[in-house]
């Protein structure tokens, strides 16, 4: 009895001690919802029926596991885009790149450069790439530079290898192609 009138005594504390505070329970429960996973000197493929399209390469890279993961390349990026032969068509620069799982577009802002195979250069603030359809789309003010002209727009669409685009808005020195067929 003495045992058992002992063992209560020195538990009793225990007992009185625990205290749930719904305060400490919810920052515990948020900080489970807001993980992050940190990566360092990071190059990932994306791959299209077996084929590698893109590789990324980032300083940095984190991973934000919430409801909607997304991830984010606080520190900048560059991307090469490939073509089926593996040969890079196109490589693309930024400041900051943020990457959406659900819908698979990224989103690149701040100094974004895109230069094809050509030379062919790409200017712009922001640009989205949408990994399924292999598209690359502004809404800001763009600028293309090629060996022969400046063209300025407010908006794109392209292929990834920015071999064929649309420029929205456009304006700039464009130098058409004479036809042929009006030539005498």
């Amino acid at each position: 009895m003495q045992k058992l009138a002992l063992i209560i005594f020195l538990l009793l504390p225990v007992f009185y001690s625990c205290e749930n505070d719904i305060t400490e329970i919810n920052k515990i429960a948020s900080l489970e919802d807001a993980q992050i996973e940190v990566g360092k000197k990071i190059e990932l493929l994306y791959s299209s029926n077996g084929k590698v399209r893109a590789r990324l390469i980032a300083p940095e890279l984190l991973r934000h596991r919430t409801k909607t993961p997304f991830t984010e390349m606080p520190k900048g990026l560059k991307m090469y885009f490939y073509n089926d032969s593996m040969v890079s068509e196109s490589k693309l620069t930024a400041k900051y790149g943020i990457s959406y799982e659900k819908s698979n577009e990224m989103i690149v802002r701040d100094s974004v450069v895109v230069i094809n195979l050509k030379g062919e250069k790409l200017e712009t603030e922001e640009l989205v790439w949408n990994e399924q359809t292999q598209k690359i789309t502004s809404s800001k003010f763009v600028k293309i530079q090629t060996k022969d002209e400046i063209i300025y727009g407010d908006g794109m669409e392209a292929n990834s290898d920015l071999t064929n685009y649309k420029i929205k808005k456009i304006r700039g020195t464009i130098r058409l192609k004479e036809n042929p067929l009006n030539q005498k």
